[in-house]
């Protein structure tokens, strides 16, 4: 962790919303998206149709490109730290699409007059380390001046242009398996009021700085893998719901099946509740139907922000118990098998405890 000495003012001081990673309404936004014309060039294999996680761009018969770019506000304090989460934040997109990081760019909005550039620096280092784990080269960026402060990275990935993943994919008959713990927007809220418990932040921390890498390597070794997507910013609602919506199927999700971060269902009920909340569950209320009865608590969970979340994946029955074994063996952080796809049900997501 960085020293933190001779810093005037917490991280998170200067970010309006730490704890929901500064998401605009999903609804809204998906309404902007779809007023823009699409690219009519025949190379762009994944635009905007679906909301997915990277765009996908063909260069020639073995290789395309896979672009992405995501950038928020602090979610913690240690500026090492929240350099590490956004540059994991990122890099996930790419790994969501099936694709391998191979340059990245930094983007920063930064308040110099009221932090020294040291804080800046030390962003940047946390970051640099988790593009290198992941094999990345930092090949430059743009700062500016803010009030607030802004960190992220626009990453380009490759992939093969036959063996991209989207979110659009899911097919009756698959589990849907979820790869880390859920619940980091509670805690982000809870530590930004200095609320939370230490062990809770840690485990948050450990979960939000872990690459996606090993959780997509498992999956591409596995096979009948259909769709995937990575759980950030409209929480695991959103994103299931986007899923549903892309690949036209329903998709059922057991409420008791979804792996926490410990301590989340007590912060939970201290209410350390994202402004995002309202929005993701206004976004999925339309094609949303409870099972009842639900746990109230659970379902806060389901429409909780995430910050650098898991993949969720869409995987064929017969292998989904292979993919789970393989997962423990390769050390991946908490997965679980949430739920299955089913056909088009009169809502596009059912949730039962």
């Amino acid at each position: 962790m960085t020293d933190l000495q001779g810093i005037p003012r917490r991280l998170t001081d200067f970010a309006s919303c730490a704890g929901c990673a500064g998401k605009l309404p999903a609804g809204e936004l998906s309404k902007l998206v779809q007023g823009i014309a699409r690219s009519s060039d025949p190379r762009l294999l994944v635009g905007t149709e679906t909301a997915d996680d990277a765009g996908v761009f063909q260069l020639n018969e073995a290789i395309a490109l896979v672009q992405t770019v995501d950038f928020f506000p602090p979610v913690v304090d240690d500026p090492h730290i929240y350099g590490q989460i956004a540059a994991a934040n990122a890099l996930s997109d790419v790994y969501a699409m099936g694709g391998t990081p191979v340059t990245a760019l930094n983007l920063a909005g930064f308040p110099d007059k009221d932090l020294p550039l040291s804080v800046l620096g030390s962003i940047l280092e946390g970051s640099a380390v988790k593009c290198q784990e992941a094999g990345c080269a930092v090949v430059g960026g743009h700062t500016v001046r803010d009030t607030e402060i802004k960190f992220g990275l626009s990453v380009t990935g490759i992939v093969h242009p036959k063996e991209y993943w989207t979110n659009a994919g899911a097919q009756p008959g698959d589990v849907l398996v979820l790869f880390k713990p859920l619940g980091t927007g509670f805690v982000t809220t809870a530590a930004r009021k200095q609320q939370c418990p230490a062990d809770t932040l840690e485990a948050a921390i450990q979960s939000m700085t872990m690459l996606n890498r090993s959780a997509a390597e498992v999956c591409r070794s596995v096979g009948g893998i259909h769709a995937v997507t990575d759980v950030t910013g409209f929480g695991l609602a959103g994103h299931s719901y986007e899923m549903a919506q892309g690949s036209q199927v329903s998709l059922e999700i057991s409420l008791t099946q979804l792996p926490l971060l410990p301590g989340v269902l007590e912060l939970v009920r201290g209410q350390f509740f994202t402004r995002v909340r309202r929005s993701n569950r206004a976004y999925v209320e339309p094609g949303l139907q409870l099972v009842e009865p639900v746990d109230a608590s659970l379902l806060e969970v389901f429409f909780d922000a995430q910050t650098s979340g898991g993949l969720l994946v869409s995987v064929a029955g017969e292998v989904a118990g292979t993919l789970i074994q393989k997962a423990k063996e390769a050390g991946c952080l908490a997965y679980a098998a949430i739920g299955t796809v089913l056909m088009r049900q009169e809502k596009a997501i059912i949730v039962k405890n």
